[in-house]
């Protein structure tokens, strides 16, 4: 077995601190830099520091309910000090792909927030609010206020031809309560009404990283996330290197066992990993090795087993049992074992 980590499109090295070799982090939010209304432990001076390293910071929500004045606002009172031009969001990008197809002024059918309507308006779209002015598009986004009635509007549209364009498919969302149908779910009852299906705006589709990468003018954009089908995914759909942080909803199993366009660039504990170069990953007969740490495979079928050691960082771990569980494409349950072994040491 060879290995030529400096070409692995995942657990890639990099020798210099991420926040010097890429000009813009295009952060997800909910799970890296906040977690409901509590800021993650270390994300706020982990971002001045990478901020002043030169790095400049893009906050990118799949959230269409809140401006970007207020998600900004919001970041600032947990220390993370934002302005409105640093957020980007889905229904920024949707209002985008609409503008884009059918031009300046078209009309648009809004189904969602006031904030959504205002978001269309300043893209030089015109709101209306009935299926009965014939709009030329209907942009759905989640907001908790929207009624059947709403709903019923947007499918009359679609139905009549309006193109269509969902902020996000996000099928839940959480909350103090547990998971609550988000915008997704709603999606899918006009969908069925209708017979059609949107065009998505928001991760892991295109046009929000786009969207993202247009407004600060990213020549060398690192993704930053902590969910593999949306921040991961659409970073490696969008040819883009990656950051995984643990501190949002990925566990070490869940990631032994992803598949290919879920696997990114580079993995950290957390935000503090922008301030640092990333290790090589060394795959060989041997095994793999990262830092101070090695894990190999002992056995066959009954009897395999993992043997996994060292000192330092246990990220450094986790990250050579990936190593092995992709090379193979097979996590293997003895792997996800090491790997809730590594959990309990707390990761990092």
């Amino acid at each position: 077995m060879t290995d030529d980590s400096s070409n692995r499109p995942w657990l890639r090295p990099c020798g210099q601190p991420l926040a010097t070799r890429y000009d813009v982090a295009l952060l997800d939010l909910d799970g890296v830099v906040y977690i409901g209304p509590q800021p993650v432990t270390g994300a706020a001076p982990a971002l001045a520091k990478a901020r002043a390293a030169g790095m400049r910071l893009a906050f990118v929500t799949n959230n269409a309910s809140r401006s970007p004045a207020t998600v900004a606002a919001h970041l600032s009172e947990l220390g993370v000090p934002a302005d409105a031009d640093e957020v980007v969001t889905s229904a920024q990008a949707a209002a985008s792909v609409i503008r884009e197809r059918l031009g300046d002024g078209a009309s648009v059918l809004v189904t969602g927030s006031p904030e959504l309507r205002e978001i269309v308006e300043a893209a030089g779209l015109r709101p209306v609010s009935s299926a009965d002015d014939r709009p030329d598009a209907v942009v759905q986004g989640f907001w908790d206020r929207l009624c059947y009635a709403d709903l019923a509007e947007a499918a009359v549209a679609v139905r009549g031809g309006a193109l269509w364009v969902a902020t996000n498919v996000d099928a839940t969302l959480p909350s103090q309560r547990g998971l609550l149908p988000g915008n997704g779910s709603l999606v899918g009852v006009v969908a069925t009404a209708s017979a059609h299906k949107p065009i998505v705006a928001g991760k892991p589709e295109l046009p929000l990283h786009a969207e993202g990468v247009r407004r600060l003018g990213a020549k060398n954009p690192l993704v930053v996330g902590d969910r593999l089908d949306t921040d991961i995914e659409g970073a490696n759909a969008a040819a883009t290197d990656s950051l995984l942080v643990m501190t949002g909803v990925t566990t070490g199993v869940e990631l032994l066992n992803a598949s290919a366009e879920h696997r990114p660039t580079y993995l950290g504990c957390d935000l503090s990993a922008l301030l640092e170069p990333q290790p090589e990953v060394v795959l060989d007969e041997q095994g793999a090795r990262c830092g101070e740490w090695f894990a190999r495979r002992a056995g066959d079928g009954k009897r395999a087993e993992v043997e996994l050691g060292g000192q330092g960082p246990s990220v450094d771990g986790l990250r050579a049992l990936l190593a092995l569980a992709w090379a193979a494409d097979d996590a293997g349950e003895e792997l996800a074992d090491a790997a809730r072994s590594l959990a309990r040491l707390e990761v990092g």
